[in-house]
């Protein structure tokens, strides 16, 4: 629904082997971790492997099978998450192309039996890479 406004401008870190970027929830109501059904993450055309991808929000991280039964855990359409992943990149004043996939279950819309809607949704920002500070 508000594809265009997926990554936050200016949110790429690294430390040269993994990428992390800002996302926000191209929905207009929260929704549970349980209803992130997947991401990708390509940084200049190199797409982080989905088994190195991690979701981090509400400070926790998460892999993508560990959000599937979190209802617990809800992201805020004015919360920014942090999708991070296995790309490298050199930090410094070069350009990178930035995108984003997200695969998002809709919990509230059903579109048949046992079935709901499900969205996906696509961005790409060009940006600078700052050096990621160890947590």
């Amino acid at each position: 629904m508000i594809p265009d406004r997926i990554i936050e401008q200016g949110t790429l870190t690294t430390d040269g082997t993994r990428a992390a970027v800002e996302v926000r929830l191209p929905w207009y109501r929260a929704l549970p971790a349980s209803c992130i059904a997947a991401a990708t993450l390509t940084v200049d055309g190199v797409e982080a492997p989905a088994d190195s991808l991690r979701w981090h929000m509400n400070g926790r991280t998460f892999t993508f099978a560990e959000l599937a039964p979190n209802i617990e855990e809800w992201w805020f359409p004015t919360d920014s998450a942090v999708l991070s992943g296995d790309v490298p990149v050199a930090d410094g004043a070069a350009e990178h192309t930035v995108e984003v996939g997200l695969t998002l279950y809709i919990p509230y819309i059903v579109i048949g039996a046992d079935e709901v809607l499900h969205i996906e949704e696509h961005d790409a920002k060009t940006m600078t890479a700052r050096k990621a500070v160890a947590a």
